[in-house]
């Protein structure tokens, strides 16, 4: 039995588990009132992920059931990737600091640069801009078409 070495066992595993979380946020976000695309309620957002979310496990779980999927991977002897490990879980964490202590902008700048730098295909060149474009999408779709109430850049 290979267990989840196995790539067809990871992708119902992964599946199910993206499923069951994103069920579980549509159903808690649909207790805080959904509202309309006109005037969305607080539990649109986390709804409207959710159900993303679960569509996207059974795509993960299904796609798993095709044997040019699973011909198309390794046998699972793979060394972890920890370098796009590291650079994710610390871009979180600096977009989680930088927004509270100097706004969104650097925020936004932080986790998408530095996440970036997890693909070793990466340069710090495109990653950079791939953070300016981001930043500025971020402010078109954030900042000043949802209102976010992060401010842009602040000290403090």
């Amino acid at each position: 039995m290979e267990g989840l070495h196995n790539p067809r066992t990871r992708d119902y595993v992964g599946g199910a588990l993206m499923f069951l979380l994103g069920m579980a946020a549509t159903v808690r976000g649909t207790s805080y009132g959904i509202g309309n695309l006109a005037d969305m309620g607080p539990g649109f957002t986390p709804a409207a992920i959710g159900v993303i979310l679960a569509v996207t496990g059974i795509a993960i779980a299904f796609a798993g059931q095709s044997a040019g999927a699973a011909a198309s991977r390794t046998s699972g002897d793979a060394a972890p990737q920890w370098r796009g490990w590291i650079c994710i879980v610390l871009g979180i964490a600096l977009f989680i600091v930088c927004a509270a202590y100097i706004g969104l902008l650097p925020a936004t700048f932080a986790i998408v640069f530095v996440s970036a730098l997890g693909d070793q295909r990466n340069t710090v060149k495109n990653a950079f801009w791939l953070a300016i474009a981001v930043c500025v999408v971020c402010v078109i779709v954030f900042w000043w078409g949802l209102k976010i109430q992060l401010p842009l850049v602040h000290w403090g």
